[in-house]
């Protein structure tokens, strides 16, 4: 599995990878802005990205308008949902408005911070990815 970490606090992102990098090999990215250049990237190379994990609160491009950016290229390049990123938001913002927006714009899943290992498993292992 090809994963992609978008995280700019640097405490998670290391989290994120220890724990993520046993499923995959696992690309990090510190904003919004490089996160969709590294999944462009990836496309235009046949090798996207089959997880992201995506921070909502980011510097440059927030995660709701880098998540927005992604499903756009995807629909752009007439990508079928089936074969579509699976994009986890990540936050520790879980008041009702963010999680149902980050559904509008195309999320698969979401997951509060601190990220509880084992929930993260279930959500991993509900989206067939484990």
């Amino acid at each position: 599995m090809k994963i992609l970490i978008v995280e700019d606090d640097f405490t998670s992102r290391k989290f994120m990878l220890k724990f993520l990098s046993k499923y995959g090999e696992c690309d990090i990215t510190v904003d919004g802005q490089e996160a969709v250049d590294a999944f462009a990237m990836a496309l235009e190379e046949n090798d996207g990205y089959d997880l992201i994990c995506l921070d909502i609160m980011m510097p440059i491009l927030d995660g709701f308008e880098t998540l927005k950016q992604i499903r756009e290229m995807e629909d752009k390049l007439g990508i079928p949902e089936n074969k579509k990123a699976k994009i986890i938001m990540t936050s520790a913002l879980f008041e009702q408005r963010n999680v149902k927006k980050a559904f509008d714009l195309g999320c698969t899943a979401y997951a509060g911070k601190p990220i509880d290992q084992k929930k993260f498993e279930g959500i991993l292992k509900k989206l067939e990815l484990i």
